[in-house]
């Protein structure tokens, strides 16, 4: 019998220190100096706040990564997974300090994992962030081969007194909408079960986009950081929401305070003919579509009445979507 080794038994250590020694190189170019990078742990300092709040959030891009594993490609993923995570953190007024990641397979291709972490890094880029760290699991008889899962980790800080809470949103108030730059990471479970029905395979172009199915979904959620930095001192934002899982209502409810309702106009939102696409192919209700999808309305912010003409000169494609009215805390699609 001859003797059993980590490698034997599918785990390649040589193979997880190249791939870490990749993304040394690979993140010194990323702006803000991270302490103690590839040691156990790692951060960075925190400068220049009285009373520093620290604030947290933990995603991923869910099944969407089936289509990337399916058509081999996998950068846009990377950028998902940071934009998933920053995008959250920036809805609580935080300035995004530190992104990790969690990559898990069944066994390290190191090819695939290169274009996973230049995505990573490309997020990390737009949102101006630094990956301070992360881990790489080589999960034999786990994972089968050709699969691996993220997770991303961000962490954000602000002042104490500048958190936004939503308890100053009352009626009156303005909504005021960011556009998606697709489906982001939400739904592709439905969208893809929709296109397993219709024997639509990924290649296939769809000449009334101009793309083939697998550029349409793996399109890169847009990350909204640098936005929110425009307006950050210059604009009183009572509340900000990121459109993801559960659609538009289901996530702008989790901002409001009791005895308010949010109206949200859907003509005002403008139109991604992507979403109708996908509505028509399923046969899709609209009230499914807008429970499942951001619907082209990919984030949302509160302001007074005051402050929509300065979100919209600093921010060139924001939109007025709705607005806040006294009522039963809830969000009503009109």
């Amino acid at each position: 019998m001859d003797r059993l080794t980590y490698r034997s038994a599918g785990v390649d250590v040589q193979k997880a220190e190249e791939f870490v020694d990749y993304i040394k190189d690979k993140v010194k170019h990323l702006s803000k100096s991270v302490l103690l990078w590839g040691a156990f742990s790692s951060g960075l300092e925190i400068k220049g706040y009285k009373q520093p709040v620290i604030m947290m959030s933990a995603d991923g891009v869910g099944t969407k990564l089936k289509v990337a594993q399916h058509v081999g490609i996998h950068d846009s993923i990377g950028i998902d997974l940071v934009a998933m995570n920053v995008n959250d953190v920036i809805t609580s007024g935080a300035e995004p300090i530190a992104f990790l990641d969690y990559i898990a397979t069944g066994k390290i291709e190191l090819e695939v994992l290169k274009r996973v972490m230049d995505g990573i890094i490309d997020g990390c880029k737009k949102a101006h962030v630094p990956l301070v760290g992360g881990e790489t699991a080589e999960m034999p008889d786990f994972y089968p081969e050709g699969v691996y899962d993220l997770a991303g980790f961000c962490v954000g800080v602000c002042e104490k007194g500048q958190l936004i809470t939503g308890e100053d949103i009352k009626e009156g108030d303005v909504l005021v909408g960011l556009p998606s730059s697709g489906f982001h990471s939400n739904g592709y479970s439905l969208i893809r079960k929709v296109l397993a029905q219709r024997g639509i395979d990924y290649k296939e172009r769809i000449e009334e986009f101009g793309k083939s199915v697998y550029e349409i979904l793996l399109e890169p959620t847009r990350i909204y950081a640098e936005d929110i930095r425009k307006l950050r001192g210059k604009v009183s934002i009572k509340g900000m929401a990121h459109i993801t899982g559960g659609g538009i209502r289901g996530n702008l409810i989790r901002i409001l305070p009791e005895g308010v309702r949010a109206v949200v106009e859907k003509s005002l939102i403008p139109r991604n003919e992507i979403f109708y696409w996908i509505k028509e192919l399923g046969n899709i209700e609209e009230e499914e579509m807008y429970k499942t999808f951001n619907m082209g309305l990919g984030f949302v912010l509160v302001v007074g009445k005051e402050d929509v003409k300065k979100v919209r000169d600093l921010v060139k494609d924001a939109f007025v979507c709705g607005y806040i009215e006294e009522g039963k805390r809830d969000v009503l699609l009109v």
